[in-house]
């Protein structure tokens, strides 16, 4: 199943925290980790490869501490989940690489390279401050039920109670 790890929800979970803050706070990883109870040496860990991914900005010292590399409008949630856990995918298989035995006959590669695509759209229309606030940003994709959006290009899935 599609799952986020739970360092990109710890990462998510700082991010946001971070927003809420403004730029002028620096939070050290220690004052972070105890709002929201998670090990502290596990969100240092991501914390610094968030900032290694250009998403934060640390600063050393007795008022140092970690905070937003840009405005929490441009940044997306799927630029963070991508820091942490790397791309976005849904198959074994990659677009680039064609090394599978069943790649010139696969049927379902392409309907789900589009389905990937659609989560990823819907991933990169958040910002860290859309989720900060709880607010749905205008570019959002619009929810829909599983079975519209597995439908597309005349790839039509439907249950099996239907056919």
């Amino acid at each position: 199943m599609l799952r986020l790890s739970k360092k990109a929800d710890y990462a998510l979970m700082a991010m946001t925290h971070l927003a809420l803050q403004g730029h002028a706070v620096a939070l050290s990883a220690r004052e972070i980790a105890e709002q929201y109870d998670i090990p502290v040496e596990l969100l240092a860990k991501v914390l610094q490869r968030l900032a290694r991914q250009g998403l934060l900005a640390s600063h050393q010292g007795t008022r140092g501490g970690y905070h937003l590399a840009r405005e929490a409008t441009t940044i997306s949630v799927a630029e963070v989940i991508q820091a942490i856990d790397g791309p976005v995918l849904v198959t074994a298989c990659s677009e680039e690489l064609d090394d599978c035995e069943q790649y010139s006959k696969c049927r379902v590669r392409d309907p789900l390279w589009r389905i990937k695509e659609r989560i990823l759209a819907a991933l990169e229309a958040y910002s860290v401050l859309d989720v900060a606030t709880d607010m749905k940003p205008e570019s959002a994709l619009p929810l829909t039920s599983a079975k519209t959006l597995l439908t597309s290009n005349k790839t039509v899935l439907r249950p099996l109670a239907e056919r």
